[in-house]
């Protein structure tokens, strides 16, 4: 018998779904409004809603919140749920971003709390600047 594959936790519930499904078809990291009228005629009614499904799967490593956006973005690594790092790279004129891993700055920056004294829970990093075709155009 095999093994089952850990990552982040599958969502439950109806609302968790259609978010994390609207995350997946996206191209794009999205806004809480914008998913809400993504999914209006799925009844999705209140940004509530909306914001408890994004709530549990950022908790369940599903989903990142991209602070300097205020946008989320589905989960690129099924590390991350465990881990609890990332690193995005986001354009600043088309919107997009990628997520990336470095374990040689996951190390430096948990060094750096230490020194704090401070216990980190996750860490994301946000690099924003202009992708290549962005730079190109």
């Amino acid at each position: 018998m095999k093994a089952a594959v850990t990552g982040p936790k599958l969502p439950r519930g109806r609302n968790r779904e259609l978010v994390l499904e609207a995350l997946r078809r996206a191209d794009r990291p999205l806004g809480a409004y914008e998913l809400l009228r993504q999914l209006s005629a799925e009844g999705l009614r209140s940004p509530l809603q909306v914001y408890r499904a994004l709530d549990q799967l950022v908790a369940d490593g599903a989903v990142h919140k991209i602070e300097s956006l205020s946008t989320y973005a589905l989960c690129a690594d099924a590390s991350c749920g465990a881990e609890r790092h990332a690193v995005f790279v986001i354009c600043t004129r088309c919107g997009s971003a990628s997520e990336t891993h470095d374990r040689a700055l996951d190390r430096l920056l948990q060094r750096l709390a230490r020194r704090q004294r401070f216990r980190t829970a996750s860490t994301t990093v946000e690099i924003s600047g202009l992708c290549e075709s962005c730079a190109d155009g």
